[in-house]
C-alpha cells in the first residue's frame, strides 16, 4: 500500500536534472500565499499609519511600504523557487531568453518600473502631491505603481501615467514641500475706470474668498494692471491661497471670479465685452463738435464743465512687489 508520503514526494515532472513533486509544489504555493498576505497586511497597516499620522508623514510611510511590498516579493520569489528544488543554473536558458524578451518587448516594462523606483526615492512628487503634466492631465499622486503613477483628479477620476513619462517629461508640482503657490486671476475693466476704485475692488474680493490666507510681509493679496486691451484695461488679482485650495485649481479659480464679479457690481465698476467705437472727422466740410450738432440738428451749445473730483494717492503693487523683492512669479 502505498505511504500518503510517498504520494506527495513523487515526481511529478522535472525541470533540467531537478525532479518537482506535488510536496515541493505544496511547499512554493504556500509560500507564495504567504508572501501575499504578509503584502496585504503591510499595505493594510501604512493605510491605517497614513490615517493616523496625517499628511506629513504619509509620503515616507508610502515609500517604506513599497519598498518593503518589493523586497517580500523578489523574496517570496526565490524562496518558491529554493523550495521546488530548482537548481538555478538550469533556468539559465530561461534566463537567455527573457533578457532577449526584454530587449525586444518588455524593455517599456521595465524602464517604467525603474523609473518608478526612482520617482518614490527621488521625492520630486510625493503621495498627496497635486501635480500637472504636459497632456494636461492634473490631479493629487494617489500612488506610484511598478508600472504607473496613479493621479486622482477633483472629479474623482483615476489617470494613469506611465511612470517613465513622469520621470522624463515636463512636470509642474503646486504642492511641493507643502507650500502654498501665489495665483493670478485676470480680470478686465472698462477703460476710464478709477484704477484705485478697481484696486480696492479686487482686494475686497480677496478678502471675501475664505481661503485667502492673511497678508503677510512677504506675501500678500495684490492688484497688477497688466496692460492695454481692445477694448478693456487688464488687470490681475494676485492672491496668496491655502494649500487645500491650490489642490482644487477649479473651484479656487470659480471663487475668486464670483467674488470679483460681486465686488466690481458692487461699486459700479463695468466689465467691458468686445465693442468698436466709430468716430466721425468731419461731414460735410464741418469738423469736430460743429459736425454732430449738425447731424443732431442741434444748435451750439456750451459744454457741461466736469465736477471737480478729488484725486486718490495711486498705489502701484506690481511697482511696490519688485522694489521689495517679494516672490516671484
Amino acid at each position: 500500500m502505498t505511504k500518503p508520503n510517498e504520494i506527495l514526494s513523487r515526481e511529478i515532472f522535472s525541470i533540467g536534472s531537478t525532479g518537482i513533486s506535488l510536496q515541493s509544489i505544496t511547499s512554493a504555493a504556500i509560500i507564495i500565499a504567504a508572501s501575499f498576505l504578509a503584502v496585504w497586511l503591510i499595505r493594510y497597516l501604512i493605510g491605517r499609519a497614513q490615517k493616523r499620522l496625517g499628511e506629513n508623514r504619509a509620503s515616507t510611510l508610502y515609500v517604506g511600504g513599497q519598498v518593503a511590498r518589493y523586497v517580500i516579493v523578489v523574496a517570496a520569489i526565490a524562496a518558491a523557487i529554493s523550495a521546488l528544488g530548482v537548481d538555478l543554473s538550469a533556468l539559465s536558458l530561461f534566463a537567455g531568453a527573457l533578457g532577449v524578451g526584454i530587449g525586444l518587448g518588455l524593455q517599456d516594462v521595465v524602464k517604467n518600473f525603474v523609473c518608478g523606483l526612482i520617482l518614490l526615492f527621488d521625492g520630486s512628487i510625493e503621495i498627496g502631491d497635486f501635480v500637472e503634466i504636459d497632456e494636461g492631465a492634473a490631479g493629487a499622486v494617489a500612488a506610484i505603481g511598478p508600472r504607473a503613477t496613479t493621479l486622482r483628479t477633483n472629479d474623482n477620476v483615476d489617470v494613469l501615467v506611465p511612470n517613465a513619462n513622469l520621470l522624463n517629461g515636463r512636470l509642474k508640482n503646486w504642492t511641493r514641500d507643502r507650500a502654498s503657490r501665489r495665483i493670478h486671476i485676470p480680470f478686465p475693466v472698462a477703460y476710464g475706470s478709477d484704477k484705485e476704485l478697481v484696486r480696492l475692488a479686487a482686494l475686497e474680493a480677496a478678502a471675501a474668498v475664505p481661503f485667502t490666507l492673511p497678508d503677510t510681509p512677504n506675501r500678500k493679496a495684490q492688484v497688477w494692471m497688466t496692460g492695454f486691451g481692445d477694448s478693456a484695461l487688464n488687470f490681475e488679482l494676485v492672491v496668496w491661497p491655502s494649500l487645500e485650495a491650490v489642490k482644487r485649481p477649479g473651484s479656487m479659480m470659480a471663487a475668486y471670479h464670483w467674488a470679483l464679479d460681486d465686488a466690481l457690481r458692487s461699486h459700479g465698476i463695468e466689465i467691458p465685452f468686445p465693442q468698436s467705437e466709430v468716430r466721425l472727422r468731419s461731414y460735410y466740410g464741418v469738423e469736430g463738435r460743429a459736425a454732430m450738432e449738425v447731424i443732431a440738428g442741434k444748435e451750439k451749445q456750451p459744454l457741461p464743465e466736469n465736477p471737480k473730483v478729488p484725486k486718490m494717492v495711486s498705489v502701484n503693487d506690481a511697482a511696490q512687489d519688485v522694489a521689495t523683492g517679494g516672490d516671484g512669479d
